[in-house]
């Protein structure tokens, strides 16, 4: 994610959480911020996912992390977690944790598809009183516990760790 995409990812964050939706500026003050790192996920010149990892070693934690609901289903979630897992890797974390809204049995089977498993519930974490579950998955060197590919063609970031703007 660059500093120009910030414009239509802020808009899909409003239209895929309108209750939690980060404000403009967070998303730039997390794109500099020198322990996280951001990807958009781009399907004909359309961003249609985006996720964020913040590193502080032994540790990763996913930031954010969306699809648009019609490309759901297509593997664009599994291709940005696993970007944000092989990052951490690099980076030197073991494990990553994540919160998702209890309410999200989708998010919750692709993270435990990819080896995820609920450590701890925060009561009340969202703006409207939902419960958040917390999620832990180790990282061991090589690949991640699921089974899809790291990325498809039509779901590659824009951006891969090697060539981060940072």
């Amino acid at each position: 994610m660059t500093a120009e995409d910030v414009g239509a990812v802020h808009a899909l964050e409003q239209q895929l959480f309108p209750v939690d939706a980060w404000p403009l500026e967070m998303f730039f003050a997390e794109l500099a911020q020198p322990i996280c790192w951001y990807w958009v996920a781009e399907l004909d010149g359309a961003i249609v996912g985006y996720a964020g990892l913040m590193c502080i070693p032994p540790v990763g934690d996913v930031q954010t992390i969306a699809v648009v609901p019609e490309h759901e289903g297509r593997g664009i979630g599994s291709a940005l977690l696993r970007t944000l897992h092989e990052q951490a890797r690099r980076l030197g974390a073991q494990e990553m944790l994540l919160e998702v809204r209890a309410d999200n049995p989708r998010a919750q089977r692709l993270y435990r598809r990819l080896g995820y498993e609920q450590i701890h519930v925060r009561p009340r974490y969202y703006r409207d009183g939902a419960d958040a579950l917390i999620m832990r998955c180790a990282l061991p060197p090589g690949e991640d516990p699921g089974t899809a590919p790291a990325a498809t063609p039509a779901t590659t970031p824009a951006t891969t760790p090697e060539e981060d703007p940072r």
